[in-house]
């Protein structure tokens, strides 16, 4: 079975729903990175210097990464060499191949969840990034599944955030632990740890301060709120996420590298990846870091915060041209 049969053959065992929210949450990129390149293959019937060269800058405008889209490339000249391909549209299924293939990698392994007791997931990143929402959503979707959940408010010094993940744990149903501003955010994860076990929770949420990654008093503070729940959970914490927000592009990506470096991350959440035409970022973060991207948020509603699914963004990027192959080929079987 060709690659395309298969890709599609495994997409409709997927829930519509997840597919259309993917499909939805990618409409920006999908209209700039395949609109561009297919706009491209109209134009330019051949395939010469000049149509690699603003390929590149299309792949490196949706923020695909400097280092991937040189690979990716070479890779595409291997090609055109091996199978003789002269007609630039007959390109575009190979690239939609290739992107596939960066994009797939390891499958996602899902949340490591505790089997014998309360999972605990801290949440890092930069304020700004959709850290908080994120929280909310998730804290959702657990309590969607049957789970007893609860918050922390670590994040004691930006202002208000210890208000916003309240109305967040007032939508989602939760409870949330928390002190005064300007609090140790320690301190208030021993008092939600204790109060976890206390209710009989099954997961623990974690909010903790964004300043940027580079005020070393930051990491002392992650530290130190790693130490606190271990002394409690010492398996904890089960998942350090990073949130991102997708419409940075290459600037999440150096914040992934050196925030990552430092506070132990486990994986990533990409926020805001329905407002942003340069969805590629997935495929460079995927690339570059040796990272899972867990989830995505594709959109503003509740419920749009999905596990990262590589076929479902496949499929929501590529489905009329992964439709047009599939049915070239049975015309030709």
């Amino acid at each position: 079975m060709s690659f395309f049969k298969k890709l599609r053959e495994s997409i409709s065992q997927k829930t519509e729903t997840v597919t259309q929210q993917f499909r939805d949450g990618l409409e920006k990129t999908r209209k700039g990175l395949v609109g561009a390149v297919t706009d491209l293959v109209i134009r330019r019937k051949k395939i010469d210097e000049e149509f690699y060269e603003e390929l590149e800058e299309i792949l490196i405008g949706a923020d695909v990464g400097v280092n991937t889209v040189m690979e990716l490339i070479d890779e595409l000249r291997a090609e055109v060499k091996k199978r003789r391909i002269e007609d630039a549209a007959d390109l575009q299924p190979v690239l939609s191949e290739k992107l596939t293939e960066l994009l797939r990698g390891d499958e996602n392994p899902g949340l490591n969840m505790n089997p014998d007791g309360i999972t605990v997931i801290l949440f890092v990143g930069v304020n700004g990034v959709g850290k908080t929402t994120t929280i909310g959503k998730m804290a959702h979707r657990f309590q969607q599944e049957g789970k007893k959940v609860m918050l922390a408010a670590g994040d004691t010094f930006r202002a208000g955030a210890i208000e916003q993940l309240e109305v967040w744990g007032q939508r989602a149903g939760v409870e949330v632990i928390k002190q005064q501003a300007g609090s140790d955010p320690a301190a208030v994860m021993y008092d939600a740890v204790r109060a976890a076990k206390q209710r009989n929770v099954d997961v623990l949420l974690c909010d903790t301060a964004g300043r940027l990654q580079n005020k070393t008093n930051l990491m002392d503070e992650l530290n130190k709120i790693f130490r606190v729940i271990q002394r409690e959970i010492p398996d904890a914490p089960h998942e350090v996420l990073m949130v991102l927000d997708a419409t940075t592009g290459q600037n999440a990506l150096s914040q992934a590298k050196l925030f990552g470096e430092k506070s132990g991350v486990t994986g990533l959440v990409l926020t805001k990846l329905d407002g942003t035409a340069k969805g590629g970022i997935v495929v460079a973060i995927r690339q570059e870091l040796n990272l899972p991207v867990k989830f995505v948020g594709l959109g503003e509603k509740i419920g749009d915060l999905q596990p990262f699914d590589s076929e479902q963004f496949v499929h929501a990027l590529f489905a009329g041209l992964i439709q047009e192959e599939v049915e070239k080929e049975e015309e030709q079987a």
